[in-house]
């Protein structure tokens, strides 16, 4: 079972100019094995507890999306999945966007274990104007680590077993 650890943001982070501007939350594990970013976007996007949210989005906000959608997000053949458009995207990482928040996901070899790959998922929510944050999301934000580190756990395992 790979071991999810709090993170801070890399260097060279995507989600970096957000760090100063709200909360955000990041997570990184490490597979012993090499996973590209259509990879783990992949993984990430079709595992069961994703698939859930996804369902959620389409009933309650009529988002609806498919694991295929997901894979040509992943090939870089489509920028909008179910709420989400991609704001940014390179090689290694890309941030999507929803509203008021940000998802982000990078890969990044390991030098000191050659073949393996450290996988990065953050998040950030964008405050509205000078009034912060406000309290609902300091009220949810427990819920929403723990969610975070369940959905990369997810995408971990789903890789590891070469799901993706």
């Amino acid at each position: 079972m790979p071991q999810i650890h709090a993170s801070r943001l890399p260097a060279g982070a995507l989600l970096e100019h957000y760090a100063a501007r709200g909360a955000y939350t990041d997570y990184r594990v490490v597979l012993a094995r090499r996973v590209s970013l259509a990879d783990f976007m992949a993984a990430f996007y079709t595992t069961p507890v994703f698939r859930l949210e996804r369902w959620l989005l389409a009933r309650v906000l009529r988002f609806p999306s498919t694991d295929q959608e997901a894979q040509l997000l992943a090939d870089g053949q489509r920028d909008r999945f179910s709420a989400w458009s991609v704001e940014s995207r390179r090689a290694d990482q890309v941030v999507l966007a929803a509203g008021r928040t940000r998802s982000w996901l990078k890969v990044s070899a390991v030098p000191a274990s050659p073949g393996a790959t450290e996988l990065f998922f953050g998040s950030a929510v964008v405050p509205r104007g000078r009034g912060g944050m406000g309290w609902p999301f300091h009220v949810s934000m427990g819920f929403h680590k723990l969610y975070s580190r369940v959905l990369l756990a997810a995408a971990a395992r789903r890789l590891e077993c070469g799901a993706a």
